[in-house]
């Protein structure tokens, strides 16, 4: 039986983000021995104040983690609660949890990558097509009530939790694992719960694309455990053979085949 992990996050988190690389490759190492159960803890119902800090927060975890984002729209657009985004995810999981983390993946990359305004209910239906999901049925499910107490279900998991950090991860009945945290301690959690190791070795960047469509530099050092000047040169020479695309982000790049 699958160790179940408990996720608790948020699509404008930008520490979330800077965790992808390590989420994925835990996923990767342990297959189908980890259960992913995402949990949306709200960042916040409204935002106020001064948006430059968030330019500070979310360049110091680009800078920690080498994952790419454009803090720009806290300057000029910022989005004005991340609590829709939310409510789209867990509508997004009525659809399967295949369904609800592509969903919450094109978010990420929608907010902290292309500068999208997605706290609106057209803006985040908008994302759903290309995300996979059966947008007619998204939409009927983004504006009912059922969704509502879902995502207040998932605070009031997450307002139980001793400490407020994101992201928080808990594997099976262990404890749960606050912010930012290297791979060696995920990995000692999931095992230490009774998760396995698959044992077929790491991907070559192109499976690591197949399996994830999308993926940052540092996504495929990681979870193809490369040192990252070699990640970035296979990476290139896929790009000069046509066989994957760069997108440029602010302070990085985003892959996908071609």
């Amino acid at each position: 039986m699958p160790v179940r992990v408990r996720y608790f996050t948020d699509p404008a988190c930008s520490a979330s983000w800077a965790a992808e690389p390590a989420l994925r490759k835990l996923m990767v190492e342990f297959g189908a021995d980890l259960s992913f159960t995402y949990v949306m803890s709200g960042l916040t119902r409204q935002y106020e104040g001064d948006p430059s800090r968030h330019v500070t927060t979310w360049l110091d975890d680009a800078r920690r983690s080498g994952m790419p984002l454009d803090p720009r729209p806290w300057l000029e657009a910022p989005i004005a609660s991340s609590y829709p985004a939310c409510m789209a995810v867990k509508a997004a999981q009525e659809q399967g949890t295949d369904a609800g983390e592509r969903y919450l993946r094109a978010l990420r990359e929608g907010l902290l990558c292309r500068g999208r305004k997605l706290d609106t209910t057209e803006a985040l239906v908008e994302e759903a097509r290309p995300a996979g999901l059966d947008v007619q049925r998204f939409r009927i499910d983004l504006g009912s009530h059922a969704i509502v107490e879902a995502f207040g279900a998932d605070l009031e998991l997450w307002r139980a939790l001793p400490q407020e950090a994101r992201p928080t991860i808990q594997f099976g009945d262990g404890e749960p694992i606050f912010g930012p945290s290297r791979y060696e301690e995920l990995r000692e959690a999931a095992v230490g719960a009774g998760a396995r190791p698959r044992g077929e070795g790491w991907p070559d960047p192109l499976r690591a694309l197949s399996r994830f469509d999308r993926m940052a530099t540092a996504e495929v050092q990681a979870v193809c455990d490369l040192p990252r000047p070699r990640a970035e040169a296979e990476l290139w020479h896929l790009a000069t053979d046509h066989r994957v695309i760069p997108v440029p982000v602010l302070t990085g790049t985003l892959w996908e085949l071609a």
